[in-house]
């Protein structure tokens, strides 16, 4: 049964993780996201590691996510480029991606096929509970641990800023003023004839 879940659960992180590069709109790029880190927790709980299973849901499933779909619900829709912006960008990305998963593929099945006549690693008691993971993230890996927590930081003030980002146009839309600071003109209505024009003189008002 574990070995079911775990298939099933690995084909939903790869199927997720190109769900979010290949997919044009940005909203189903963040559902497939969140699909992704879904099947992220789903293998970290048949590793024993449910500390991390539930971070993994609660933090970024949860939070993060909420906060990618702000972003993608202020500035997701705009429109795209019909052309690429360098020549052969995507043929050079298609190349760069296929190279790469060769790559990591041939690691993990060099690794995979040296451990088929072991019983697999041995976990220790106490492996991912809260204590471990508190002292692998305050001890050994602090640096990186503060570096992630600015980088959100970092994501949720430029998610602000982006957000409070509008067009003067759009502010001044519904005052009826124009980006030049004059009013609109009223609608005449129909029938009425034109109130003459008086011309000005250029060096003001004659005596």
């Amino acid at each position: 049964m574990e070995g079911v879940i775990f298939f099933i659960a690995a084909i939903g992180a790869v199927v997720g993780a190109i769900g979010v590069v290949a997919a044009r709109n940005p909203f189903y790029s963040v559902l497939a996201l969140i699909a992704h880190l879904f099947s992220l927790a789903v293998l970290f709980l048949l590793l024993t590691s449910a500390f991390v299973a539930a971070a993994q849901v609660v933090v970024y499933a949860g939070a993060v996510m909420v906060l990618y779909v702000f972003v993608v619900a202020y500035v997701g829709d705009a429109a795209e480029a019909k052309w690429d912006p360098v020549p052969g960008q995507r043929l050079f990305a298609g190349l760069l991606a296929f190279f790469l998963f060769v790559e990591i593929s041939a690691a993990i099945l060099s690794s995979g096929l040296k451990a088929l006549s072991t019983h697999g690693p041995d976990v220790p008691a106490g492996f991912g509970d809260p204590a471990a993971i508190g002292n692998l993230l305050l001890e050994r890996f602090l640096v990186p641990f503060e570096a992630s927590s600015l980088l959100l930081l970092i994501a949720a003030v430029g998610a602000i800023v982006l957000a409070n980002r509008k067009p003067r146009d759009d502010r001044q839309a519904g005052d009826g003023v124009v980006s030049s600071g004059h009013s609109a003109p009223k609608a005449r209505p129909e029938g009425a004839t034109p109130a003459p024009v008086t011309p000005s003189h250029p060096l003001g008002a004659p005596k």
